[in-house]
């Protein structure tokens, strides 16, 4: 009989536990003492100890021969308690009664698991034959843990990380990088199993120290469609930089697509890339300062999450930016003791594993986080909520049948500006402008729903409204000229005239729907306009609600929730002009006795702010099923240091909020709080993919090139969102801006108008032509500017020097684009082409000799 022993010796000796197990069925003994994992991590390798004893009443051939023994070691740690091959394997020959030492050393894995912490376990197993017998000895022991391996990193910063997450470099917002799940938590109530979780102390404070109020954006299920993502990325902060590292911009997004592109959206279900542009924050006033920005060419899918990566990133010398030291501990599996560390791991592993899916590998990333796009619901549920109830009031509960039933909002005419046969000043264009008020039930917390009111939110999160509430809103609608003839003294309806709503400019009011461009599409044309306020960003909420919010963003939330409101009164004044008991059974609204207005369908235009909020509308609108959306876009974290307006209110927000590294993230912020009162929350669900109770809607955008208060980088991201194909040719080769490789990238172009494509939706370019010096008026020797430049490529606002602004240049001075409005805004009505095969022009710009 023979007898085996099996010692494992790490180098250094401690006290400990040994465990040990052979399974020869010999007496054998096994005597090693417990090894410190240090010792280990140092040398690199493990000694080993057999002993075979053969009996001395065994034969003299089976004491004297050797014994062939392969051994083997694997090793498990708490983190992975599952054992893999650690060491390298050997095969020895061992003379019976005689101890044999044996080196081993660690194989990748096993250097891998003693130089990380936790506390591993090796086995050490040695096989060989006795008497043709398979015999196995096993050797487990723990080794005594390296603490110090457990030990966070100096460079690495926790002392804000309940509230800041500690991934990103020196130098960053507290919120970087956002948006960011870190700043959600579970939550199974919502539909995205989330909720947003920020902390009081998180956000930026302004000049007073007051923090960005949370409670409101805690509200969330997620974060917006159209996310401003942004943190900053030292040594990656400059132009230069950014050019090395290859990063996808605006002037060439298809590099989306690039296999080794370095700025990456994916989808984490599916794994498919989104259409991205990046872009280093311009308006810093130093690259200390400076946050790289990530923005979607199209919006995002409601409810999906998405991870976003960052990998071989540049300085200015080309050489490869470290990733930062609290994100390396889980890329590189540094694993510590800490709990805030070690409780994000297993999510850090989800999201390495999804990006490996996607051909992005783990070692390459400098930076990677994810984030959950808000729920419908949560984007829309409240709007919906008050107009189904609005409408509920009125007696009518199916909302996307096209009957109007119950009855008419209450409303009074308050005054009636007859011009007869005065064609001076208005009455060019107007036979008739009525103005008045109507009564719609009120969703703000306050009395007849001033500004500055907001939503209180019941426990579905669904607008309360205070018993009784009303808000009188006000209206102005012109009847044109054209509708009417006189026939000896007497006003009669020569024809109909079809209803459409307008929405005025930016912080405006219903004013705008009697200038003259809004005169002249209705004459024109045959259009009866009506306007009302966009409250929540009309005139009367600038000073006492805009701009105080500016000062505290925790103030935000008015206006998006008056911005709703508004929705609410346009849609009760289109009920007013398309039900029987409405305006068309008003005298103020006949001639002879005959209504004026053509109830049999309602549309929608508007320009500027109310083609921008005009979208939002359009999307929650019942009773009308098409809408021009003239300079339109979405997304004011896009939109605002983009566009001139936007020079007044900075300064207000910037001295207020004076931390510049702060700002994207503040804007990103706003974004979140500003969608359910702006397109980008609504976009999804605008035309072919309605929201419930809604039909679905038909949209053409007019876009006015190079504009310089609406940026067309915003219009053309929600030209993708909604399926608004481009026509084409869009402009002519030489009208691009100096750098920008692929103009128009990732639009649908849309088909030949005499087939379907006119029954859809579309998306015009006009162009007032290059900036010039022109005689005006031909012939009379006065030299006049003309035309505009591109808009800058960069994250700012055209300045002055850029020539003329195209966006109400174009509306005033062309019938065409009148023309094409007026075609759509029909019962079948159509999209036309005014524009030959040339690109369409405007303001005397007739294309290059």
């Amino acid at each position: 009989m023979a007898f085996a022993a099996l010692f494992a010796l790490p180098s250094g000796a401690a006290a400990g536990k040994v465990v040990e197990k052979a399974t020869s069925g010999l007496k054998d003994t096994l005597k090693t003492n417990v090894r410190l994992q240090a010792g280990v991590k140092k040398t690199g390798k493990v000694k080993v100890t057999i002993t075979i004893k053969a009996p001395r009443k065994a034969s003299k051939k089976l004491r004297r021969t050797r014994v062939k023994v392969r051994l083997g070691g694997t090793m498990s740690v708490t983190w992975s308690p599952r054992s893999n091959t650690a060491l390298y394997g050997r095969t020895i020959r061992v003379k019976p009664n005689r101890p044999t030492k044996v080196t081993m050393r660690l194989n990748a894995y096993g250097r891998k698991v003693v130089s990380d912490c936790g506390t591993p376990t090796l086995k050490v197993t040695a096989r060989y034959r006795m008497r043709s017998r398979p015999e196995m000895l096993r050797s487990t022991r723990r080794l005594v843990p390296q603490k110090s391996l457990c030990a966070v990193p100096a460079d690495v910063d926790l002392r804000k990380a309940d509230k800041c997450d500690f991934i990103v470099a020196a130098g960053n917002s507290c919120l970087a990088p956002f948006p960011n799940d870190f700043y959600t938590r579970k939550d199974a109530s919502s539909e995205t199993g989330r909720r947003l979780a920020l902390d009081p102390e998180a956000t930026p404070q302004n000049e007073e120290t007051v923090h960005i109020g949370v409670d409101v954006l805690n509200q969330s299920d997620g974060f917006s469609p159209g996310p401003l993502l942004t943190v900053r990325a030292p040594g990656m902060d400059n132009q230069v930089a950014f050019d090395k590292s290859g990063i996808v911009s605006i002037k060439e997004m298809d590099r989306t697509y690039e296999p080794s592109q370095p700025v990456v959206l994916i989808d984490a279900a599916t794994g498919e890339r989104q259409l991205i542009w990046a872009e280093l924050d311009s308006n810093a006033t130093s690259d200390a300062t400076r946050n790289l920005i990530i923005r979607p060419g199209k919006n995002l899918e409601n409810g999906h999450r998405y991870i976003v990566a960052l990998r071989n990133l540049k300085d200015a010398e080309g050489k490869t930016l470290a990733a930062p030291a609290g994100f390396r501990l889980y890329r590189d599996s540094n694993r510590t003791s800490n709990k805030i560390v070690e409780g994000r791991r297993a999510h850090f592993e989800s999201i390495f594993k999804d990006l490996a899916k996607a051909g992005i590998a783990r070692k390459s990333l400098y930076l990677a986080w994810d984030f959950t796009v808000a729920s419908t619901e949560n984007l829309t549920g409240r709007m919906l909520s008050i107009r189904d109830r609005a409408f509920a009031e009125l007696g009518d509960t199916n909302l996307t049948d096209g009957v109007v039933q119950g009855d008419a909002p209450d409303y009074t005419i308050t005054h009636i500006s007859d011009y007869g046969s005065d064609t001076s000043g208005d009455g060019a264009e107007d036979i008739r402008v009525v103005e008045g008020t109507f009564t719609v039930p009120c969703y703000l917390n306050q009395a007849g729903c001033p500004s500055g009111a907001t939503f209180d939110l019941d426990a579905d999160q669904k607008p309360i409204r205070m018993a009784g509430n009303t808000m009188q809103a006000r209206f102005v609608c012109n009847i044109p000229r054209s509708a009417v003839y006189d026939d000896g003294g007497t006003w009669k309806v020569d024809q109909k005239a079809r209803p459409s709503l307008y929405g005025h400019g930016l912080f405006g009011s219903i004013d705008e729907v009697t200038s003259r461009n809004i005169r002249q599409l209705g004459t024109e044309n045959g259009v009866l306009v009506c306007g009302t306020d966009w409250i929540g960003m009309s005139e009367e909420d600038v000073a006492p609600t805009a701009l105080n919010a500016l000062l505290d963003l925790t103030k935000f939330p008015a206006l998006p929730d008056r911005l709703q409101q508004g929705f609410l009164n346009f849609l009760y004044l289109g009920r007013l002009l398309i039900h029987p008991q409405g305006f068309a059974a008003d005298p103020a609204f006949k001639f002879d006795g005959q209504s004026v207005i053509d109830t049999d369908d309602l549309f929608y235009y508007g320009n500027s702010q109310g083609g921008i909020a005009g979208g939002a509308l359009t999307a929650v609108a019942t009773d009308f099923t098409r809408s021009v959306l003239y300079v339109p876009g979405m997304n004011y974290s896009t939109l605002l240091t983009r566009s001139t307006d936007f020079t007044t209110y900075a300064q207000f927000l910037y001295p207020a909020y004076p931390t510049e590294v702060d700002r994207p993230a503040i804007f990103s912020l706003m974004q979140t709080m500003w969608d359910r009162g702006e397109p980008n929350g609504y976009a999804n669900n605008m035309t072919s993919d309605p929201l419930p109770n809604t039909p679905a809607h038909k949209v053409l955008i007019e876009m006015a090139y190079g504009d310089h208060q609406v940026a067309n980088v915003a219009t053309e991201v929600e030209a993708r969102t909604i399926g608004a194909p481009l026509r084409s040719p869009a402009l002519d080769s030489d009208r691009f801006a100096p750098g920008l490789i692929e103009p128009f990238y990732g639009h649908d172009t849309l088909g030949d108008l005499a087939g379907p494509a006119a029954d859809g939706n579309g998306y015009f370019v006009w162009d007032i032509g290059p900036k010039r010096m022109q005689e005006d008026p031909p012939g009379s020797g006065t030299m006049k500017e003309f035309g505009t430049d591109p808009a800058p490529l960069t994250n700012t606002n055209p300045d002055d020097s850029y020539g003329v602004d195209p966006h109400d240049t174009v509306i005033r001075s062309s019938p065409l684009i009148r023309k094409q409005i007026a075609d759509f805004l029909k019962t079948n009505g159509k999209i036309t082409n005014p524009c030959g095969s040339d690109p369409c022009y405007a303001a005397s710009w007739k294309g290059m000799p």
